[in-house]
């Protein structure tokens, strides 16, 4: 009986020694593989800068239990198994005690000791599992098509936080990641909204916004606008005294400096507009001499020239001003043989202008002229330059006859205007060839010329 009664000991030891490393084990079955699963993400998380992440697992001995799937880009199903293959170190030492002798009371002793020092050992690690948020996000540093900076999905949560999702947010939980953060992307400004049409006709407080806007910006996109919505307005006379009265006239004439030839037209077509209003010359007057040499070293027969030339017959129709460009006379007549056929036109009128006022004589009959300027009297040209080129000689001679000037023939070069279109008799000649042009106006013109010879 003494002995049945040890072996009854001996076997409830033995199944109470079970039940414990069943319970145990239960308890702490996959933390082994988790901790690789998460070793394994952070070093993805370490060295992948596309946030990609691959989770690498190793199937575990087949048993009876049910298996935990992880949602992610690679699967793992590891599998419970309900021997004591996964305690090696009690394994081995109840082994070794079933070899070494003693009763079936110390061996299950020894198997529930060594099962109580292999939970305690890893209580630690088994806390991290319960504080394991079931929430995911992406982190706010990666841009993603949608926005720029914080997710692009919203947060998940529910039956999939297990798996990938527990194990990034744990490996983020265990150590700093030495990742550097990703740049954001960079933002694309769009199109200035401009408070205004360009055709728009302002009153003086809208005036003064698109002014304030243009003495404020540097985007030539914007100046441009504003530019074009001023020239625009300065084309009624209302506007011209109100753009004036606002100061609109030096921040306009301001971006004659820029280097943006669209820029320098636009500015130039604003003042040219405004130029119309005598108070405005005044104003503009500070800012000629900058115009007219721009214009002159500017590209032949481009906009900026056209708009500058424009711009400089405007200040020129009275008197007042015409002083302070007699120094561009032999420009005036180099660009007149060079340029094209608008530019000849444009020209011939700033120099019909200078012609009307008989004080510019001198200056302009003693500058130095192309030989090749007496081609403009050839009846191949069409009749506005022909009616140019005519007015601009018959001027001239008139004022030489007023002013007495055909005495002092020697104070002029044979270069010179003078002496091209007085001394050398080859204009008078041209000009009676063009008596027998095709066109009406033309043989009038050159009838007209020819009798005050």
């Amino acid at each position: 009986m003494g002995r049945t009664r040890e072996a009854g000991c001996v076997a409830a030891g033995v199944v109470i020694g079970a039940g414990a490393c069943y319970c145990v084990y239960k308890l702490t079955w996959g933390r082994d593989e988790n901790e690789k699963i998460l070793d394994e993400d952070e070093e993805s998380m370490d060295t992948s800068e596309t946030g990609v992440e691959t989770v690498k697992g190793a199937k575990a001995n087949v048993g009876a239990g049910s298996g935990a799937k992880l949602h992610g880009d690679s699967k793992v199903k590891p599998e419970v198994s309900l021997g004591l293959e996964n305690c090696p170190g009690v394994k081995e030492k109840v082994h070794s005690g079933s070899h070494s002798g003693g009763g079936l009371e110390a061996k299950a002793k020894a198997l529930f000791n060594m099962l109580k020092e292999q939970a305690s050992t890893k209580a630690g690690k088994g806390v991290r599992m319960g504080i394991i948020s079931g929430n995911r996000t992406l982190a706010q540093s990666l841009p993603c098509p949608g926005g720029r900076g914080g997710g692009c999905h919203p947060t998940r949560s529910g039956s999939r936080a297990g798996g990938r999702a527990s194990g990034k947010s744990k490996g983020k939980a265990r150590s700093k990641s030495t990742r550097a953060p990703a740049t954001t992307w960079p933002v694309r400004r769009g199109k200035f909204n401009f408070p205004y049409k360009i055709d728009d006709i302002l009153s003086a407080p809208d005036l003064q916004k698109v002014l304030n806007i243009l003495e404020r910006t540097n985007d030539p996109f914007i100046q441009e606008v504003a530019l074009v919505t001023l020239g625009n307005n300065a084309a009624y006379s209302f506007n011209q005294n109100a753009i004036r009265e606002l100061g609109g006239v030096p921040i306009i004439a301001k971006l004659i400096k820029t280097k943006d030839p669209i820029i320098r037209e636009k500015t130039y077509n604003a003042l040219n507009n405004l130029s119309v209003n005598a108070e405005n010359q005044g104003k503009i007057k500070t800012y000629i001499s900058q115009v007219c040499d721009d214009t002159m070293v500017c590209r032949l027969d481009s906009a900026v020239q056209m708009a500058g030339l424009r711009l400089l017959t405007n200040m020129t129709v009275t008197n007042h001003y015409q002083h302070l460009l007699s120094y561009s006379f032999p420009d005036f007549f180099a660009l007149l043989f060079l340029g094209n056929h608008f530019t000849k036109i444009q020209i011939m009128k700033l120099i019909i202008n200078f012609t009307e006022n008989p004080a510019m004589t001198r200056e302009l009959v003693s500058c130095k002229v192309p030989s090749e300027l007496i081609s403009l009297f050839n009846k191949e040209w069409d009749r506005e330059i022909l009616l140019n080129i005519l007015t601009l000689f018959e001027n001239i001679n008139d004022n030489i006859k007023s002013e007495g000037l055909a005495s002092s023939r020697k104070e002029f070069s044979r270069s010179s205007l003078f002496f091209l279109f007085k001394e050398s008799g080859v204009c008078v000649k041209k000009i009676k060839a063009l008596a027998h042009h095709n066109d009406l106006v033309v043989k009038v013109k050159v009838l007209k010329v020819l009798t005050k010879l």
